[in-house]
């Protein structure tokens, strides 16, 4: 297939673009600087520069590349420091997934390609009623922190939008497996276990990400997988452990009130957060995680 991979630098865009390329298809990876062209054609790609808030240049490229599939992948999360308020925080990638999205969609549409994959997010954002793991079915949270209301009304117009195009949303665990920002502050120190840790996280290891992508290019959409794996995990299990992977010292330990200090209402994002299922990802892409937990992941990260 001829894949239009949009943010093809970011964190999983590298990893897909190879598993794309070894898997025999014809991949465009797109950057929106000329200056990663080589690292896009060093995965075995050719490189074009796109910046995806620009409607018209979209449309043009989707029209040149004329793809079997596009791929949207773009956020821009290097770099970003997080703080009280997520929206602020998230605020860029917040526009890619919303005018992003919808000039996607548009140039897709135009193009009349058949295939659009987009990248959703998981962790966080499943109502806090029910079992450790929710399914693609169950409910949103209803309620998000004031701080982060502009960040879950941005995903939630990704999925809408890319379910209404008969796309495929994938919503990916936190991404791990390279040394990243969270990964830095883990090993600082700078990341402390907040009250009795109860929060409950979904991870994915980048090359699983991947690996689940590509099988969903075989997928009829409208569609929307959890992309994560079997181990949904809370706070005290997964950051001791992610700590000690780093070499790292064991993380502070702070009680919840000073962690509201610290993050407002966001707070409950990281105390009461359920993870989620991964059952129908596995099912209907005949898909297997390479790493079925976290506990054996982290161990690979940097490696």
């Amino acid at each position: 297939m001829r894949i239009l991979v949009i943010g093809a630098t970011g964190a999983i865009g590298p990893h897909l673009t190879r598993h794309l390329a070894e898997h025999g298809h014809q991949v465009t990876g797109t950057s929106r600087s000329a200056a990663r062209a080589g690292r896009i054609s060093s995965l075995g790609a050719t490189p074009a520069v796109l910046d995806v808030l620009d409607a018209a240049a979209t449309r043009k490229l989707v029209a040149e590349v004329r793809p079997d599939a596009v791929i949207y992948q773009a956020t821009a999360l290097a770099g970003m420091r997080f703080g009280r308020s997520l929206d602020k925080t998230f605020g860029p990638t917040n526009r890619l997934r919303v005018a992003g999205t919808d000039n996607v969609v548009a140039a897709t549409r135009e193009a009349g390609v058949s295939r659009l994959i987009v990248q959703s997010f998981a962790p966080y954002r499943y109502a806090h009623s029910g079992g450790p793991a929710a399914t693609e079915d169950e409910p949103l949270l209803a309620d998000p922190p004031a701080t982060a209301r502009e960040t879950f009304a941005a995903m939630a117009h990704l999925d809408e939008a890319v379910l209404a195009a008969g796309g495929v949303a994938l919503r990916y665990g936190g991404f791990y497996g390279e040394p990243d920002q969270m990964t830095a502050a883990v090993g600082k120190r700078l990341y402390p276990l907040l009250g009795d840790g109860r929060g409950i996280m979904s991870f994915i290891h980048l090359h699983d990400a991947a690996a689940a992508t590509v099988l969903a290019l075989d997928v009829e959409g409208p569609a929307l997988y959890n992309v994560t794996d079997d181990e949904p995990a809370p706070m005290r299990d997964w950051l001791p452990e992610l700590a000690s992977a780093l070499g790292a010292k064991p993380p502070r330990h702070l009680p919840e009130w000073i962690g509201r200090l610290m993050m407002g209402a966001g707070l409950s994002m990281t105390t009461e957060a359920r993870g989620a299922s991964n059952a129908k990802a596995k099912k209907e892409l005949g898909w297997a995680p390479r790493y079925p937990s976290w506990r054996e992941g982290f161990r690979t990260i940097g490696s």
